[in-house]
Order: C-alpha cells, then structure tokens, then sequence
C-alpha cells in the first residue's frame, strides 16, 4: 500500500485541499500569489508607465563591450518612483529634453531583468510627448513643442 493519500470513492475533497496545501512549497506559486514581484516592480504589473524626464545619464556597458550607452532617469507619475530607462537608436538623445513626458516599457531581458550589456537598466523610452520615439529618430515627425 503505502501511499499517504487517500485513494477513497470519497477521497476527492482531501485531495483537492492536500494539492492546495502543496502548491505554496513551489516558490513560483508563492511568488505570484504572494504579488511579490508586482509589489516591487515599479511598474507594478503594468505593460507600459508615462513619467517625467529628470535627467540624461550615460550608462557605461559591461565587458568586453565598450560604449556608453544613452539613458534618461524618469520619474513615474503613478507612483513617484524613480527608473533609468534606455533610449534605443541613434542620435535618440538629441530628440529628448529634460521635463519632457516620456512612455516606458520593459526592455525584454530574462524574467523582466537587464538586456544585453546595460547594467542595471530594465526598461526602454517608447514614446516622447505623445509621439513616437523611433517617428522622431528617424526624422519622419517633429516633436511637438510642450
């Protein structure tokens, strides 16, 4: 015989509850459950977040890259909180000044992490005063003047 559970016509409800019990031992269960990750997040579970633009800042790469990478620091209007996001294509930091109201998304790393050789940094500006920011790196639209 030997197995702990029950094996009954009428073992189906102490079943349900042991698999239910078991299920918290598994850390991804625990985690989402728990909204671990969303209560860290920044974000807070949202796909895309509208901030402010407080600063420029270059991001040195890890190695054996070399370069500096372009990013502003943002601070977001839901929740104060304040992120480095990436600015993708070339010459998208002339397009961005201070005070301007910028859309951030995740930047695609493992389990919402870093990408590629930016330490540190886990999202990406999308959109800059309501228009888009690759519109504006490749000159197809002006920015409109706030």
């Amino acid at each position: 015989m030997g197995s702990k559970s029950p094996r009954g016509e009428f073992a189906a409800r102490q079943l349900k509850r042991k698999r239910k019990n078991f299920r918290w031992s598994d850390r991804y269960f625990n985690r989402r459950m728990l909204r671990l990750d969303e209560k860290v997040d920044p974000l807070q579970g949202a796909p895309q977040a509208r901030g402010i633009v407080l600063e420029k800042v270059g991001v040195e790469s890890k190695q054996p890259n070399s370069a500096i990478r372009k990013c502003v620091r943002t601070q977001l209007i839901k929740n104060g909180r304040v992120i480095t996001a990436f600015l993708p294509g070339d010459g998208a930091l002339n397009v961005v000044d201070e005070h301007d109201e910028v859309v951030v998304e995740g930047i695609g790393g493992t389990r919402g992490g870093a990408m590629g050789d930016i330490p540190g940094v886990r999202w990406k500006v999308v959109m800059i005063n309501g228009v888009s920011l690759n519109e504006l790196v490749y000159g197809r639209k002006q920015k409109p003047a706030r």
